[in-house]
């Protein structure tokens, strides 16, 4: 059977550097399982690899479209697919890196038969957010489906939206649905692997690259961005949203440093209960 290989792991951990000498060692290329790192202009703030380490190993999925554009799953499965046809054919094994469970998952598991889109019950679920306190939808989605929440990070509002639209068109939660679709997992023995560090040592190399991202412009691009009208789907990228409240509102930039260190700390936490609860890892 044909093979398929994933490096997955918390941000942070490493993935890039390893990812690029597993590609090389392979003679492979790299697709990036990374749901913001699709953007082009977001780079600092998404940790991108170097413009070096792209030119080292061909990579697919990086900075492919506008930050004003919504990127979905759908979307994300669509593309990779074909960049694992295309690598296929040259006699590769395809190398999947990143830390964006859903597209992990959407690729190996395949995505299930869903309604479409209902703008007025999506306006609806999003007055409900904005009437309510912080995390109001996200305390909603955990009491219905708790397995697709557990995914989620509490202010990805599109995605939540989306997890509870499903439920009130069909009465049951995605993630019963989704074990009814098939993915790669029927045409490839499919391999993953999950970078892992002490907790400790995570926390302070998290700590560390947000200072550093500081250091590497962070402010200037936001300053660029903001001038954009940015998707929903990008507005989600880790750090942007406390840099522009800097920016707009009077946040301390102390503060706003110290609050994307603690919601990427607690995203790690999350990437790493996702991946420990999925047996194949």
């Amino acid at each position: 059977m044909r093979q398929i290989l994933f490096l997955v792991g918390p941000t942070a951990v490493g993935k890039t550097k390893v990812s690029i000498y597993l590609a090389r060692l392979l003679n492979t290329h790299i697709i990036s399982c990374d749901s913001m790192q699709v953007y082009k202009g977001m780079d600092i703030g998404t940790q991108k690899p170097t413009a070096s380490q792209l030119r080292s190993v061909p990579h697919h999925m990086v900075s492919m479209i506008s930050p004003a554009r919504n990127f979905s799953v759908g979307d994300f499965r669509q593309k990779a697919i074909g960049y694992i046809d295309q690598i296929e054919k040259q006699g590769k094994i395809p190398l999947l890196v990143g830390g964006t469970a859903l597209y992990m998952k959407a690729l190996i598991d395949g995505l299930f038969p869903s309604p479409p889109a209902d703008r007025r019950l999506r306006k609806r679920l999003l007055m409900l957010q904005k009437q309510n306190k912080p995390g109001f939808l996200y305390k909603q989605l955990k009491k219905i489906d708790s397995k697709t929440a557990a995914l989620l990070h509490p202010n990805d509002t599109r995605r939540i939206i989306r997890a509870l639209e499903v439920y009130e068109k069909t009465g049951k939660p995605m993630s019963e649905l989704k074990k009814k679709t098939k993915g790669l997992s029927a045409r490839y023995e499919v391999k993953i692997f999950c970078l892992n560090r002490d907790r400790e040592q995570l926390y302070r190399m998290i700590d560390e690259r947000v200072d550093k991202m500081f250091g590497q412009g962070l402010l200037k691009e936001c300053r660029r961005l903001r001038k954009r009208r940015l998707s929903m789907t990008a507005l989600q990228a880790l750090g942007y949203k406390e840099v522009f409240s800097y920016l707009d509102t009077g946040l301390s930039l102390q503060k706003a440093k110290a609050l994307i260190k603690q919601y990427t700390r607690n995203f790690a936490k999350r990437q790493l209960s996702w991946f420990r609860n999925d047996e194949r890892i």
